[in-house]
């Protein structure tokens, strides 16, 4: 689908003083610039990312007082349960808070539901599970705050619980024994981003500072408060949630800290990925590498091998277990990529790709832990809201979807709209899941394309992407490319910059490359200056590229590519379009280049 160009606007007089008053170089005042980190104090305090202004654990709302019950849980050898969710955000939190339980003698032990058959958080069957087995602490982590019936379920068990949890809450809390959130009412806490582990880690950092009796820990719980920041920046960067405040200073530092730090079986797992050849990892190692391999294990049922490979103390058992996630990911990557070629099909031949508003596609045995990943995959690539539904082969069971919509619309007041046809729906505006009848599929459909054709007003959505500034491939070298990396780590709220060179040639014909040739290589020249440019899952753009024989604009981001040593400056090809001066291609928008740049202001360019 072809994309919008949106320009940042720039004012040079600014930049210019921004970087005089900051004392940063042109690159960076003009990415600060665009963004709106203008103060000096903001600037020192983005830049610098000083791990020491991570706020005291004590005025998280809540941890004072689960701290303290939790604590007294552990010095009466109170049975203690770490019930966390599925995910690897849940899984690195479940983690964090089982090794600090573990290791200040606790009598503590996990549970993670299996997401195949299980629901998601908190369940009144696991609860009287846990309570036959004798449990009488329960310490919910990434889950629990709409959890009404499952708290009046531990009350009426006897079971002390302990919420602490980061997503939206509701009108009414559970009636826990404490509840741990950033955003708890009738608190001021000025970040709420945090993450299930980032909320879990400040929870293990009180407990440190309960056993040491002071805010400053001994030294073995000290090690493993850093140990535990790593855990907490997967679970950060898996999350998705913004790289900003106190999400930035943990994964910022953690990445410094992962090689010699991290707990034996992450260890493990870097060396069979190969990343614990590299010296210095990026946020983007965990979002490529790490995260998937753990997300992996909880599509496919196998959570608790997650939280095994992060808790075990045996060196073999965490080869072992790193090599089996490994390959756990292999397959749900295969698993993935049959779904999303068989999906892609079935959008062309059932729908008009360029008018439908949104994307319903349903199929027997499509696998229900890589429905998500393949929803978000084709909303991605049509720019429309998509559900994915996996239906029972037998027919016995209700059908199971997920939807993603890349923030077009409000999925979760959308399937709202649509609940006559649903046997149950829940999420929120980026992500949703839903439940259905297999007989109520197609007036599903109907309805939920029709609600999205509402809420659009009958115009079709338009892919947008937000371009930092021009620039040309002579300036793209490792000095401007390193000043752009003092803004990092990226990702969610502090994007990589992306950036446009226009009128640039093919010097080598674009190719595939990877795994199944699902990837692209192309080598551009401009002004004698060539460059290697990769583009994931894009090898339908071979054809097209090669075809035409002028030149291009194209959409990237840069990366500093280091191999055996060696460091080179490689684009990350976002889009392309032919250029403005060129006649149009068959792949160009029906909105030209010329269009859509005219606002650029002067001045803009790196120099």
């Amino acid at each position: 689908m072809a994309k919008q160009w949106l320009f940042k606007g720039h004012d040079s007089a600014a930049i210019v003083e921004l970087a005089r008053s900051a004392n940063v170089d042109m690159v960076v005042a003009q990415l600060l610039y665009g963004r709106e980190i203008t103060n000096r104090d903001e600037i020192s305090r983005f830049l610098e990312a000083r791990f020491s202004d991570l706020r005291e654990p004590e005025l998280l709302p809540g941890i004072v007082d689960a701290s303290q019950r939790i604590y007294a849980a552990v010095t009466a050898k109170t049975p203690i349960t770490v019930y966390g969710d599925y995910d690897a955000d849940g899984m690195t939190g479940t983690s964090i808070l089982f090794n600090c339980l573990r290791l200040l003698g606790a009598d503590v032990q996990y549970f993670v539901p299996n997401r195949l058959e299980d629901s998601y958080g908190l369940s009144c069957d696991a609860i009287e599970k846990l309570a036959q087995r004798g449990r009488k602490m329960l310490v919910s982590v990434d889950c629990g705050i709409g959890s009404i019936q499952e708290a009046e379920r531990c009350r009426k068990l006897g079971i002390e619980l302990i919420i602490t949890d980061h997503h939206r809450m509701g009108e009414t809390l559970p009636l826990a024994a404490a509840i741990v959130h950033p955003a708890l009412p009738g608190h001021q806490y000025p970040f709420h981003g945090l993450c299930g582990a980032g909320v879990a880690f400040k929870l293990a950092w009180a407990l440190c500072q309960h056993a040491s009796q002071a805010k400053k820990v001994s030294i073995a719980l000290r090690d493993f408060l850093l140990q535990a920041t790593t855990l907490a920046a997967i679970g950060t960067v898996a999350d998705v949630v913004p790289l900003l405040d106190e999400n930035r200073l943990i994964v910022r530092h953690a990445l410094k800290l992962m090689q010699e730090h991290a707990p034996m079986g992450l260890k493990a797992l870097l060396k069979q990925t190969k990343l614990h050849e590299k010296k210095t990892l990026t946020a983007e190692d965990i979002a490529f590498t790490i995260a998937p391999r753990l997300n992996a294990a909880g599509r496919l049922g196998q959570a608790q091998l997650g939280i095994e490979l992060m808790t075990t103390q045996d060196p073999k058992r965490a080869e072992t277990l790193a090599e089996y996630i490994d390959r756990l990911n292999a397959d749900r990557e295969s698993l993935e990529r049959s779904i999303v070629i068989a999906a892609t099909k079935q959008a062309k031949e059932q729908f008009d790709i360029e008018n439908d508003s949104a994307l319903v596609l349903s199929a027997p045995g499509w696998h229900l832990g890589v429905i998500g990943v393949v929803a978000s995959r084709l909303s991605e690539k049509f720019h429309r809201p998509v559900v994915i539904i996996g239906m029972d082969p037998i027919g016995q069971k209700p059908a199971t979807g997920s939807a993603r919509s890349q923030g077009i619309i409000d999925l979760h007041s959308t399937l709202e709209l649509c609940r006559e046809h649903l046997v149950s729906c829940g999420g929120h505006a980026a992500a949703a899941g839903l439940r259905i009848e297999e007989s109520k599929i197609a007036s599903f459909r109907d309805a939920f394309c029709e609600a999205v054709s509402g809420h659009l007003k009958g115009q079709q959505p338009v892919a947008q992407l937000q371009i930092d500034a021009e620039t040309t491939l002579k300036q793209m070298n490792l000095n401007t490319v390193s000043m752009m990396e003092k803004l990092a780590p990226f990702g969610a709220g502090n994007p990589r910059p992306v950036l446009v060179a226009s009128n640039v040639e093919l010097t080598e014909s674009a190719k595939a490359m990877g795994a199944g040739d699902r990837h692209m290589t192309a080598r551009f020249t401009q002004f004698g200056s060539v460059m290697r440019a990769v583009a994931f899952g894009q090898s339908d753009w071979i054809e097209p590229m090669n075809s035409h024989k002028g030149q291009f604009d194209i959409a990237f981001r840069p990366n500093i590519n280091d191999y055996n040593g060696m460091k080179s400056v490689q684009l990350q090809l976002l889009d392309w379009r032919v250029s403005r001066i060129a006649a149009q291609s068959p792949h160009s928008p029906r909105t030209s280049k010329a269009e859509s740049v005219s606002s650029l202001p002067a001045g803009s360019e790196f120099s």
